[in-house]
């Protein structure tokens, strides 16, 4: 079965949205780099390569169901942020999008009865569940912290034993 017209402009979209992403986190990283956070900014810059891996699985599903890839253009992302915890507010709004996007490809491929791109997108849904989840336990507990330093810095400490 062929990817509709209608997915497969989706999904090319979710393959730019994915490497933006990316491209979000990395500013993300880059203002977290400017501040005593390394652990943070370790953070998301693995969460910029994680979200480039979910762009190639998009890419790849789309060529191996024969469908068109086309890779659409990305913005500039913002670097300049006052907090971590700005930051990860940020991202959890972000992740919210992703899934909202996620689950609007979802729908199409239901109404085309595309079943290989719904169990594709399954794992896309189960992943954002994942993603808000890890970014909210740093939202709350940085805006439990306040401007403590010692539990900001035992907070940086615990992100950056993120690994690939």
């Amino acid at each position: 079965m062929k990817v509709s017209k209608a997915l497969e402009k989706l999904l090319n979209e979710q393959i730019r949205n994915e490497y933006e992403s990316a491209y979000i986190y990395l500013g993300m990283s880059v203002y977290l780099m400017s501040t005593p956070y390394t652990g943070f900014a370790q953070w998301m810059h693995l969460q910029a390569k994680e979200e480039i891996e979910h762009g190639n699985k998009i890419l790849s599903h789309l060529g191996e169901r024969a469908a068109t890839v086309k890779l659409l253009p990305i913005a500039a992302p913002k670097i300049d942020y006052s907090s971590p915890l700005e930051v990860f507010k940020a991202a959890l709004e972000h992740e919210e999008l992703v899934t909202k996007w996620i689950c609007n490809i979802y729908k199409q491929a239901v109404k085309d009865e595309d079943y290989t791109s719904q169990c594709f997108l399954k794992w896309f849904i189960d992943e954002q569940v994942e993603e808000e989840e890890q970014t909210r336990y740093f939202v709350e507990r940085l805006s439990l912290a306040g401007k403590d330093s010692a539990t900001l810095l035992f907070l940086d400490k615990e992100a950056g034993k993120r690994s690939e």
